[in-house]
């Protein structure tokens, strides 16, 4: 059977089916949708999260459910629980923004490396990517750019031609993944993202690793800026 998973996530079109993709598309949308909890206190610190009620609420067997809290307790969100599903961790805006000026020196150190030592062809790719990015704005898909956000980041890790380097940012990157893709909901940022990366593009092209990585750490610290308005904005009882 064929089918097309639309933007909303229902089927209306064509893409082969498969049990193992549904699962992992449908673990997305989980683990997204509780983030986004977590991230606003909706899913305040100490909450218990069971299998089969959370299950029962999407519609699911409990294997993405499963998954779901797997990726979730990966990224420091939750605390995994022998045989009792998990409990949201205990994570303070302090420390979360402690993690964001961690990653954007990270970040900051990789653009300048990949501005002197990419490759044409890397080069290449970063602007085939940027490019792609437009259309992803303009229809405001934020699931669609979270996914291309992850690719162009570990575009310029990789061409920084230090493994180690690329490994310590994913790694790092992964811890931060749930809030950086929440921060994306924040107002206009969606748009303002993509325009900050336009600007480290112009960075790499004219060989200013310096101004790359300024622009670099200023993206970061302006995505921590917008996941913090955007959870007091949406935590219980803000306005």
């Amino acid at each position: 059977m064929l089918k097309q998973i639309g933007d909303n996530g229902m089927a209306s079109g064509f893409e082969t089916e498969d049990d193992g993709d549904d699962r992992g598309l449908l673990s997305d949308r989980i683990r997204n949708a509780l983030t986004d909890e977590i991230a606003t206190g909706t899913l305040a610190a100490g909450a218990a999260l069971d299998e089969q009620q959370l299950a029962d609420r999407f519609g699911a067997s409990r294997t993405p459910v499963r998954e779901a809290l797997r990726q979730l307790a990966a990224g420091g969100l939750v605390e995994l629980r022998a045989r009792r599903g998990g409990v949201v961790a205990r994570m303070t805006p302090e420390r979360i923004m402690e993690m964001f000026e961690t990653v954007a020196e990270i970040e900051a150190v990789c653009v300048r490396l990949a501005t002197y030592r990419m490759t044409p062809l890397e080069r290449s790719h970063l602007i085939e990517l940027h490019d792609l990015s437009g259309p992803i704005v303009e229809a405001g898909n934020f699931d669609a750019y979270d996914s291309f956000n992850r690719q162009f980041h570990e575009a310029i890790y990789h061409a920084t031609h230090n493994s180690f380097l690329a490994e310590q940012a994913i790694a790092v990157r992964n811890r931060l993944n749930a809030f950086r893709r929440t921060q994306l909901r924040q107002g206009e940022r969606l748009r303002r993202s993509r325009d900050e990366h336009e600007a480290i593009m112009q960075a790499i092209a004219e060989g200013d690793g310096e101004m790359a990585s300024r622009r670099m750490r200023a993206h970061m610290l302006n995505a921590a800026t917008s996941l913090s308005r955007f959870i007091d904005a949406n935590k219980p009882g803000g306005v």
